[in-house]
């Protein structure tokens, strides 16, 4: 069974799941697919190219798949792939890849507040919030359970680690370090993200041993090179803290701050 409002455009050569409902002038063209149980609309645009996992609600106004905003892209085919029970708000874009057969990738359980915007060739992982009006740059990578404020910019190769809180208003130039708030113009490391860490169920414990880390990684007088080599030395007892180190290591190995701009 599936829901068409007589208004909506949709191709026949697009793939629609069980239950799917489009709502009211909405365009969906060929080489889509929508899975079981997505809401679509009204007035939403789903371009060539574009997956869209199950239980995925996609609202007013929100453009996915558009062809990448990218002087290099000529044309070729490429692909958005979204997965399951994402909340797409209104006005909301979504571009696909640069290159042959590469995709720009949503995971599962993301929400995109209104007029956010997820550029070409990132890669987006699940559970993440995305306030109104953040804008990522092509390129981006970000881990679990992001939390973004409104109105944040992105650089393009950026890469954001999981369990990390970025404050509305903020302008992200280099790699967001995994379990930290950043907040500022430009974005800089100011404590762990406590209150997010106990919601995602870390011990105090886990917590503690990452304050730790925090301080001697970004509050000692050591260089990035001597603090991680410390905490290395100290055998750290949390897999939190081993994802720590080894997430500064690439970024210390990256240029610019930003472990995959090479």
């Amino acid at each position: 069974m599936r829901d068409i409002h007589p208004t909506a455009l949709v191709s026949s050569d697009a793939e629609l799941g069980e239950d799917v409902k489009i709502l009211a002038h909405t365009i969906i063209e060929g080489n889509v697919t929508i899975g079981d149980r997505c809401v679509i609309g009204p007035f939403a645009v789903i371009r060539s190219g574009t997956r869209i996992g199950p239980d995925t609600h996609v609202h007013t106004g929100a453009v996915l798949g558009e062809p990448p905003q990218d002087l290099k892209y000529q044309g070729e085919p490429s692909f958005l792939i979204l997965g399951a029970h994402n909340q797409i708000r209104e006005f909301v874009t979504l571009h696909r890849a640069t290159g042959e057969n590469n995709a720009t990738t949503i995971g599962d359980h993301n929400l995109l507040m209104a007029y956010s915007h997820v550029g070409h060739n990132c890669r987006i992982g699940s559970h993440c919030q995305f306030a109104n009006y953040a804008g990522v740059s092509g390129h981006c990578t970000f881990e679990d359970y992001v939390i973004v404020g409104g109105m944040v910019g992105f650089h393009q190769y950026v890469t954001v680690g999981t369990m990390a809180m970025v404050a509305g208003m903020s302008r992200v130039l280099r790699d967001v370090p995994p379990y930290c708030l950043v907040e500022g113009n430009p974005a800089r490391p100011r404590t762990i993200n406590t209150r997010g860490l106990r919601r995602r169920g870390l011990t105090e414990e886990e917590i503690n041993a990452l304050h730790h880390a925090f301080r001697v990684i970004f509050r000692s007088e050591l260089n990035l090179t001597q603090a991680l080599d410390q905490l290395e030395a100290e055998d750290p007892a949390t897999a939190q803290v081993r994802h720590l180190i080894d997430f500064m290591r690439r970024v210390h190995q990256g240029v610019l701050g930003r472990q995959y701009c090479r």
